[in-house]
Protein backbone atom coordinates (compact mmCIF):
# COMPACT_ATOMS: atom_id res chain seq x y z
CA UNK A 1 0.00 0.00 0.00
CA UNK A 2 1.33 3.22 -0.79
CA UNK A 3 2.39 5.99 2.02
CA UNK A 4 -0.96 8.24 3.73
CA UNK A 5 2.21 10.47 3.95
CA UNK A 6 2.27 11.26 -0.37
CA UNK A 7 2.36 15.15 0.49
CA UNK A 8 0.62 14.48 -3.44
CA UNK A 9 -2.53 12.91 -1.82
CA UNK A 10 -2.39 13.78 2.03
CA UNK A 11 -5.77 16.10 1.63
CA UNK A 12 -7.53 13.50 0.00
CA UNK A 13 -6.78 11.05 2.47
CA UNK A 14 -9.03 11.71 5.47
CA UNK A 15 -12.75 9.69 4.63
CA UNK A 16 -15.97 11.69 5.40
CA UNK A 17 -18.22 9.38 7.22
CA UNK A 18 -21.69 9.11 6.34
CA UNK A 19 -24.92 7.42 7.22
CA UNK A 20 -26.01 3.72 6.71
CA UNK A 21 -26.69 2.92 2.99
CA UNK A 22 -29.90 2.49 1.76
CA UNK A 23 -30.06 -1.37 0.43
CA UNK A 24 -31.55 -4.30 1.63
CA UNK A 25 -30.05 -7.37 3.30
CA UNK A 26 -29.34 -9.98 1.00
CA UNK A 27 -31.27 -12.80 1.55
CA UNK A 28 -30.06 -15.76 3.81
CA UNK A 29 -29.99 -19.66 2.72
CA UNK A 30 -32.71 -22.16 4.64
CA UNK A 31 -30.15 -24.59 5.75
CA UNK A 32 -27.89 -22.38 7.95
CA UNK A 33 -29.52 -20.14 10.49
CA UNK A 34 -26.37 -19.97 12.87
CA UNK A 35 -25.41 -16.11 13.15
CA UNK A 36 -21.93 -14.03 14.04
CA UNK A 37 -22.86 -12.24 17.00
CA UNK A 38 -20.32 -13.93 19.04
CA UNK A 39 -17.73 -13.89 16.51
CA UNK A 40 -16.62 -11.31 18.50
CA UNK A 41 -15.86 -12.62 21.66
CA UNK A 42 -14.55 -15.23 20.01
CA UNK A 43 -11.67 -12.97 18.86
CA UNK A 44 -11.16 -11.73 21.91
CA UNK A 45 -10.58 -14.80 23.67
CA UNK A 46 -7.76 -15.61 21.07
CA UNK A 47 -6.15 -12.41 21.78
CA UNK A 48 -3.18 -14.18 23.45
CA UNK A 49 -2.28 -16.43 20.67
CA UNK A 50 -2.85 -13.86 18.21
CA UNK A 51 -0.52 -11.29 20.16
CA UNK A 52 2.12 -13.96 19.78
CA UNK A 53 1.29 -14.75 16.13
CA UNK A 54 1.41 -10.82 14.89
CA UNK A 55 4.76 -10.47 17.29
CA UNK A 56 6.19 -13.22 15.43
CA UNK A 57 5.49 -11.71 12.19
CA UNK A 58 6.55 -8.42 13.38
CA UNK A 59 10.13 -9.74 13.99
CA UNK A 60 11.01 -11.26 10.92
CA UNK A 61 10.37 -8.75 8.14
CA UNK A 62 10.94 -9.78 4.78
CA UNK A 63 10.70 -7.74 1.05
CA UNK A 64 8.41 -9.12 -1.65
CA UNK A 65 9.32 -12.18 -3.12
CA UNK A 66 12.01 -13.00 -0.04
CA UNK A 67 9.45 -13.79 2.66
CA UNK A 68 10.64 -16.84 3.68
CA UNK A 69 10.53 -16.83 7.07
CA UNK A 70 7.41 -15.15 7.36
CA UNK A 71 6.07 -18.05 4.60
CA UNK A 72 7.48 -20.53 7.31
CA UNK A 73 5.35 -19.22 10.45
CA UNK A 74 1.90 -18.96 8.22
CA UNK A 75 2.34 -22.65 7.14
CA UNK A 76 3.26 -22.83 11.15
CA UNK A 77 -0.19 -21.76 12.65
CA UNK A 78 -2.44 -23.32 9.66
CA UNK A 79 -0.78 -26.73 10.36
CA UNK A 80 -1.71 -25.96 14.39
CA UNK A 81 -5.34 -25.63 13.24
CA UNK A 82 -5.42 -28.17 10.37
CA UNK A 83 -6.17 -26.50 7.53
CA UNK A 84 -4.54 -27.87 4.30
CA UNK A 85 -2.19 -25.65 2.31
CA UNK A 86 -0.02 -25.21 -0.28
CA UNK A 87 3.11 -22.89 -1.28
CA UNK A 88 2.64 -20.62 -4.85
CA UNK A 89 5.09 -18.40 -6.12
CA UNK A 90 8.05 -19.35 -3.73
CA UNK A 91 6.16 -17.93 -0.52
CA UNK A 92 2.70 -17.32 -1.28
CA UNK A 93 0.40 -19.62 0.10
CA UNK A 94 -3.50 -20.96 -0.50
CA UNK A 95 -5.05 -22.95 2.26
CA UNK A 96 -8.54 -24.26 2.31
CA UNK A 97 -11.44 -25.11 4.78
CA UNK A 98 -14.30 -27.03 3.75
CA UNK A 99 -17.53 -26.26 5.45
CA UNK A 100 -20.07 -29.15 6.02
CA UNK A 101 -22.50 -27.70 4.45
CA UNK A 102 -23.32 -26.41 0.82
CA UNK A 103 -22.92 -22.91 -0.21
CA UNK A 104 -20.93 -20.41 -1.80
CA UNK A 105 -17.06 -20.72 -2.05
CA UNK A 106 -14.82 -17.37 -0.49
CA UNK A 107 -11.42 -15.63 -0.13
CA UNK A 108 -9.89 -14.15 2.66
CA UNK A 109 -6.77 -12.81 1.52
CA UNK A 110 -3.72 -10.60 3.28
CA UNK A 111 -0.29 -9.49 2.51
CA UNK A 112 2.70 -10.42 3.44
CA UNK A 113 5.72 -8.32 2.63
CA UNK A 114 7.65 -5.60 4.47
CA UNK A 115 9.15 -2.20 3.71
CA UNK A 116 13.14 -1.33 3.66
CA UNK A 117 12.49 0.73 6.59
CA UNK A 118 14.27 1.18 10.11
CA UNK A 119 12.15 0.54 12.69
CA UNK A 120 11.85 3.21 15.43
CA UNK A 121 9.25 2.05 17.50
CA UNK A 122 10.84 1.11 20.61
CA UNK A 123 8.45 -1.89 20.82
CA UNK A 124 9.61 -5.25 22.79
CA UNK A 125 9.08 -6.81 19.39
CA UNK A 126 10.97 -4.66 17.12
CA UNK A 127 12.03 -5.64 13.92
CA UNK A 128 15.21 -7.88 14.01
CA UNK A 129 16.13 -7.52 10.63
CA UNK A 130 17.79 -4.32 10.25
CA UNK A 131 16.49 -1.90 7.69
CA UNK A 132 13.31 -4.06 7.19
CA UNK A 133 9.88 -3.14 9.01
CA UNK A 134 6.17 -4.32 9.03
CA UNK A 135 5.61 -0.58 8.58
CA UNK A 136 2.31 -0.85 6.14
CA UNK A 137 0.42 -3.44 9.27
CA UNK A 138 0.77 -6.80 6.93
CA UNK A 139 1.85 -8.20 10.39
CA UNK A 140 -1.67 -6.94 11.52
CA UNK A 141 -3.43 -8.55 8.22
CA UNK A 142 -1.71 -12.02 8.25
CA UNK A 143 -2.71 -12.58 11.61
CA UNK A 144 -6.30 -10.98 11.30
CA UNK A 145 -6.67 -13.53 8.28
CA UNK A 146 -5.15 -16.78 10.42
CA UNK A 147 -7.71 -14.93 13.20
CA UNK A 148 -10.65 -16.19 11.36
CA UNK A 149 -9.31 -19.12 10.16
CA UNK A 150 -9.01 -20.25 13.98
CA UNK A 151 -12.42 -18.99 14.26
CA UNK A 152 -14.50 -20.46 11.37
CA UNK A 153 -12.51 -24.00 12.27
CA UNK A 154 -14.31 -24.07 15.30
CA UNK A 155 -17.67 -23.47 13.46
CA UNK A 156 -16.52 -25.60 10.23
CA UNK A 157 -19.76 -28.00 10.93
CA UNK A 158 -22.12 -25.07 10.36
CA UNK A 159 -20.24 -23.24 7.84
CA UNK A 160 -21.72 -23.12 4.19
CA UNK A 161 -19.24 -23.86 1.27
CA UNK A 162 -15.61 -22.99 1.74
CA UNK A 163 -13.33 -20.29 2.47
CA UNK A 164 -10.05 -20.01 0.78
CA UNK A 165 -6.63 -18.10 2.53
CA UNK A 166 -4.31 -16.27 -0.06
CA UNK A 167 -1.25 -15.23 1.65
CA UNK A 168 -0.14 -13.22 -1.04
CA UNK A 169 3.37 -11.97 -1.27
CA UNK A 170 5.07 -8.62 -3.10
CA UNK A 171 2.16 -6.45 -2.43
CA UNK A 172 4.73 -3.31 -2.07
CA UNK A 173 6.83 -4.21 -4.87
CA UNK A 174 5.94 -5.39 -8.39
CA UNK A 175 2.16 -7.00 -7.35
CA UNK A 176 1.92 -10.41 -6.33
CA UNK A 177 -1.99 -9.96 -6.97
CA UNK A 178 -1.88 -10.43 -10.35
CA UNK A 179 0.85 -13.44 -10.32
CA UNK A 180 -0.87 -15.49 -7.61
CA UNK A 181 -4.31 -15.19 -10.21
CA UNK A 182 -2.20 -16.26 -13.14
CA UNK A 183 -1.40 -19.40 -10.93
CA UNK A 184 -5.51 -19.85 -10.52
CA UNK A 185 -5.78 -19.05 -6.99
CA UNK A 186 -9.28 -18.39 -7.28
CA UNK A 187 -10.39 -21.03 -8.75
CA UNK A 188 -14.13 -22.13 -7.43
CA UNK A 189 -14.36 -19.00 -5.49
CA UNK A 190 -17.03 -16.68 -5.98
CA UNK A 191 -16.08 -13.52 -3.93
CA UNK A 192 -13.06 -12.21 -2.50
CA UNK A 193 -12.42 -10.13 0.65
CA UNK A 194 -9.72 -8.45 2.44
CA UNK A 195 -9.01 -5.33 4.64
CA UNK A 196 -6.04 -2.75 5.22
CA UNK A 197 -5.37 -1.30 8.56
CA UNK A 198 -6.15 2.55 8.98
CA UNK A 199 -3.95 5.31 11.38
CA UNK A 200 -7.14 7.60 10.81
CA UNK A 201 -9.86 5.21 12.57
CA UNK A 202 -9.31 4.50 16.14
CA UNK A 203 -8.95 0.76 17.35
CA UNK A 204 -11.80 -1.49 17.22
CA UNK A 205 -13.79 0.66 14.57
CA UNK A 206 -13.96 -0.42 10.69
CA UNK A 207 -14.89 1.24 7.59
CA UNK A 208 -16.87 0.63 4.55
CA UNK A 209 -16.60 1.89 1.50
CA UNK A 210 -19.35 1.67 -1.48
CA UNK A 211 -17.79 2.26 -5.68
CA UNK A 212 -14.26 3.92 -6.08
CA UNK A 213 -11.95 3.25 -2.68
CA UNK A 214 -8.20 3.03 -3.80
CA UNK A 215 -6.87 4.62 -6.59
CA UNK A 216 -5.25 2.98 -10.37
CA UNK A 217 -1.65 3.98 -10.78
CA UNK A 218 0.95 3.81 -13.42
CA UNK A 219 4.44 4.41 -13.05
CA UNK A 220 6.62 6.50 -15.41
CA UNK A 221 10.00 7.44 -16.17
CA UNK A 222 10.90 10.25 -18.71
CA UNK A 223 14.30 10.67 -20.22
CA UNK A 224 15.19 14.03 -22.08
CA UNK A 225 17.80 14.34 -24.77
CA UNK A 226 19.29 17.57 -25.13
CA UNK A 227 23.33 18.32 -25.96
CA UNK A 228 25.43 19.03 -23.84
CA UNK A 229 27.61 22.54 -24.50
CA UNK A 230 30.15 24.70 -22.52
CA UNK A 231 28.21 26.16 -19.54
CA UNK A 232 28.92 29.86 -20.87
CA UNK A 233 28.16 28.47 -24.69
CA UNK A 234 24.50 27.62 -23.75
CA UNK A 235 23.56 28.44 -27.80
CA UNK A 236 25.51 25.64 -28.29
CA UNK A 237 23.48 23.11 -26.63
CA UNK A 238 20.14 21.78 -25.57
CA UNK A 239 19.78 21.99 -21.95
CA UNK A 240 17.80 18.62 -20.91
CA UNK A 241 17.47 20.68 -17.70
CA UNK A 242 15.74 23.46 -18.97
CA UNK A 243 13.63 21.19 -20.93
CA UNK A 244 12.47 18.77 -18.17
CA UNK A 245 12.04 22.32 -16.11
CA UNK A 246 9.21 23.14 -18.87
CA UNK A 247 7.73 19.73 -19.19
CA UNK A 248 7.13 18.90 -14.83
CA UNK A 249 4.71 21.92 -13.91
CA UNK A 250 2.80 21.02 -17.53
CA UNK A 251 2.31 17.24 -16.10
CA UNK A 252 1.52 18.25 -12.96
CA UNK A 253 -1.42 20.29 -13.66
CA UNK A 254 -3.16 17.08 -15.86
CA UNK A 255 -6.78 16.96 -14.48
CA UNK A 256 -8.66 13.81 -13.48
CA UNK A 257 -6.35 12.31 -10.66
CA UNK A 258 -3.03 13.07 -8.85
CA UNK A 259 0.30 13.24 -10.98
CA UNK A 260 3.63 13.17 -8.46
CA UNK A 261 7.55 13.90 -9.98
CA UNK A 262 9.67 11.58 -6.84
CA UNK A 263 12.86 11.98 -8.44
CA UNK A 264 14.87 14.15 -11.20
CA UNK A 265 18.89 13.48 -12.47
CA UNK A 266 20.88 15.46 -14.52
CA UNK A 267 23.78 16.86 -15.25
CA UNK A 268 27.46 16.02 -14.79
CA UNK A 269 29.03 19.46 -13.63
CA UNK A 270 28.09 22.78 -12.90
CA UNK A 271 29.43 24.89 -15.79
CA UNK A 272 28.62 21.75 -18.37
CA UNK A 273 25.37 22.37 -20.05
CA UNK A 274 23.15 18.77 -19.09
CA UNK A 275 23.03 16.78 -22.47
CA UNK A 276 20.83 14.17 -20.81
CA UNK A 277 18.29 14.50 -18.09
CA UNK A 278 15.53 11.60 -16.41
CA UNK A 279 12.54 11.98 -14.18
CA UNK A 280 10.24 9.44 -12.61
CA UNK A 281 6.99 9.63 -10.60
CA UNK A 282 3.56 8.36 -10.50
CA UNK A 283 0.16 8.82 -11.97
CA UNK A 284 -3.10 8.09 -9.89
CA UNK A 285 -6.63 7.75 -10.95
CA UNK A 286 -9.65 6.40 -9.99
CA UNK A 287 -9.84 3.90 -13.24
CA UNK A 288 -8.40 1.89 -15.88
CA UNK A 289 -9.75 3.97 -18.42
CA UNK A 290 -9.13 7.16 -16.60
CA UNK A 291 -5.36 6.57 -16.42
CA UNK A 292 -5.06 5.57 -19.93
CA UNK A 293 -6.17 8.90 -20.57
CA UNK A 294 -3.86 10.91 -18.32
CA UNK A 295 -0.62 8.49 -19.90
CA UNK A 296 -1.84 9.65 -23.47
CA UNK A 297 -1.99 13.62 -22.39
CA UNK A 298 1.09 13.49 -20.10
CA UNK A 299 2.93 11.45 -23.68
CA UNK A 300 1.68 14.31 -25.84
CA UNK A 301 2.44 17.24 -23.18
CA UNK A 302 6.12 15.59 -23.37
CA UNK A 303 6.69 14.82 -26.73
CA UNK A 304 5.30 18.42 -27.78
CA UNK A 305 8.05 20.13 -25.20
CA UNK A 306 10.99 18.33 -26.14
CA UNK A 307 10.14 19.27 -29.81
CA UNK A 308 10.10 22.67 -29.13
CA UNK A 309 13.50 23.11 -28.10
CA UNK A 310 14.65 20.49 -30.50
CA UNK A 311 15.16 17.65 -27.60
CA UNK A 312 14.28 14.06 -27.75
CA UNK A 313 12.27 11.97 -25.53
CA UNK A 314 11.50 8.51 -24.28
CA UNK A 315 8.33 8.35 -22.66
CA UNK A 316 8.15 4.55 -20.53
CA UNK A 317 5.25 3.72 -18.39
CA UNK A 318 4.54 0.88 -16.18
CA UNK A 319 0.93 0.30 -15.12
CA UNK A 320 0.74 -1.27 -11.52
CA UNK A 321 -2.59 -1.33 -9.68
CA UNK A 322 -5.84 -1.17 -11.52
CA UNK A 323 -7.75 0.56 -8.35
CA UNK A 324 -10.22 -0.88 -5.68
CA UNK A 325 -13.40 -0.87 -6.83
CA UNK A 326 -16.12 -2.04 -4.81
CA UNK A 327 -18.80 -1.83 -7.28
CA UNK A 328 -20.97 -4.69 -6.06
CA UNK A 329 -23.30 -2.50 -3.65
CA UNK A 330 -25.26 -5.92 -2.78
CA UNK A 331 -21.80 -7.65 -1.32
CA UNK A 332 -20.73 -4.21 0.16
CA UNK A 333 -23.42 -4.35 1.90
CA UNK A 334 -23.33 -7.46 3.36
CA UNK A 335 -19.77 -6.31 4.89
CA UNK A 336 -21.43 -3.26 6.08
CA UNK A 337 -24.07 -5.83 7.80
CA UNK A 338 -21.89 -8.09 9.33
CA UNK A 339 -19.97 -5.16 11.14
CA UNK A 340 -22.98 -4.28 12.41
CA UNK A 341 -24.09 -7.35 13.67
CA UNK A 342 -20.61 -7.80 15.81
CA UNK A 343 -19.84 -4.15 16.73
CA UNK A 344 -22.20 -1.43 18.06
CA UNK A 345 -23.22 1.11 15.20
CA UNK A 346 -20.54 4.08 15.99
CA UNK A 347 -17.91 1.75 15.34
CA UNK A 348 -19.03 1.00 11.66
CA UNK A 349 -18.13 3.69 9.32
CA UNK A 350 -19.26 4.22 5.91
CA UNK A 351 -16.14 6.27 3.81
CA UNK A 352 -17.38 8.47 1.63
CA UNK A 353 -14.31 10.31 -0.43
CA UNK A 354 -12.39 7.49 -2.44
CA UNK A 355 -8.57 7.47 -1.48
CA UNK A 356 -5.83 8.94 -4.20
CA UNK A 357 -3.82 5.28 -2.44
CA UNK A 358 -2.56 2.26 -4.16
CA UNK A 359 -3.07 -1.33 -3.51
CA UNK A 360 -2.82 -4.24 -6.05
CA UNK A 361 -6.46 -6.08 -4.00
CA UNK A 362 -8.16 -4.88 -6.81
CA UNK A 363 -7.17 -7.40 -9.38
CA UNK A 364 -8.85 -9.97 -7.24
CA UNK A 365 -12.22 -8.53 -7.37
CA UNK A 366 -11.39 -7.47 -11.55
CA UNK A 367 -10.78 -11.24 -11.95
CA UNK A 368 -13.99 -12.29 -9.46
CA UNK A 369 -15.49 -10.01 -6.97
CA UNK A 370 -15.53 -9.18 -3.42
CA UNK A 371 -14.91 -5.88 -1.05
CA UNK A 372 -12.35 -4.28 0.63
CA UNK A 373 -12.60 -2.52 3.79
CA UNK A 374 -10.56 -0.72 6.16
CA UNK A 375 -9.45 -1.49 10.26
CA UNK A 376 -8.46 1.02 12.56
CA UNK A 377 -5.10 0.54 13.44
CA UNK A 378 -5.91 2.87 16.55
CA UNK A 379 -2.09 4.30 15.85
CA UNK A 380 -1.09 7.76 15.42
CA UNK A 381 1.69 7.77 13.12
CA UNK A 382 0.94 7.21 9.23
CA UNK A 383 1.65 4.18 7.38
CA UNK A 384 5.19 3.73 5.58
CA UNK A 385 6.56 5.65 8.60
CA UNK A 386 9.43 3.94 11.64
CA UNK A 387 6.96 4.24 13.95
CA UNK A 388 4.02 2.88 12.85
CA UNK A 389 2.43 0.05 14.95
CA UNK A 390 -1.26 -0.70 15.15
CA UNK A 391 -2.69 -1.49 18.60
CA UNK A 392 -3.56 -5.33 19.42
CA UNK A 393 -7.05 -4.49 19.38
CA UNK A 394 -6.65 -4.26 15.29
CA UNK A 395 -6.36 -7.36 14.79
CA UNK A 396 -8.90 -8.70 16.70
CA UNK A 397 -11.64 -6.75 15.28
CA UNK A 398 -10.08 -7.40 11.94
CA UNK A 399 -10.14 -11.54 12.40
CA UNK A 400 -13.97 -11.33 14.39
CA UNK A 401 -15.21 -9.50 10.83
CA UNK A 402 -13.18 -11.68 8.11
CA UNK A 403 -14.69 -14.55 9.78
CA UNK A 404 -18.27 -12.59 9.66
CA UNK A 405 -18.20 -11.62 6.49
CA UNK A 406 -17.44 -14.84 4.90
CA UNK A 407 -19.67 -16.77 6.94
CA UNK A 408 -22.62 -14.62 6.22
CA UNK A 409 -21.91 -14.97 2.51
CA UNK A 410 -21.10 -18.34 2.41
CA UNK A 411 -24.66 -18.96 3.13
CA UNK A 412 -26.46 -16.74 0.38
CA UNK A 413 -28.72 -17.76 -1.74
CA UNK A 414 -29.64 -15.73 -5.05
CA UNK A 415 -27.09 -12.89 -4.17
CA UNK A 416 -25.61 -10.99 -6.81
CA UNK A 417 -21.76 -11.96 -8.46
CA UNK A 418 -21.37 -9.75 -11.27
Amino acid sequence: MENYNDPSVSKLTSPLLRGDKNLAAPKLGEGNRETVEGFLKEAELLKDKLTEVRKSFHRVPEIGNQEYKTSELIEKYLDEIQIPHKRILGTGIIAKLEGKLSGKNSALRSDIDALPINEATGCEFSSTHEGMMHACGHDVHMTSVLGAAMILKKHEKTLSGSVTFLFQPDEEGNGGAERMINENCLENVDAVFGAHVDPLLPAGHVGIKYGNFYAASAMFRIVIIGKSAHGAQRENGIDAIEVSAHIIPEVLKISGGVVSVGMLHAGTAGNILAGRSEFNGIIRTFGVDERARMCREFEEIVNRISSEFGAKCECHFKLSTPGIVNDNDEITKLVENSAREILTTEKVHIIEKPLMISEDFGFFIMAKTGCFYHIGAGCEYPLHTEKFLPVDDAFVTASALHAAVVFNFNKQVNINLE
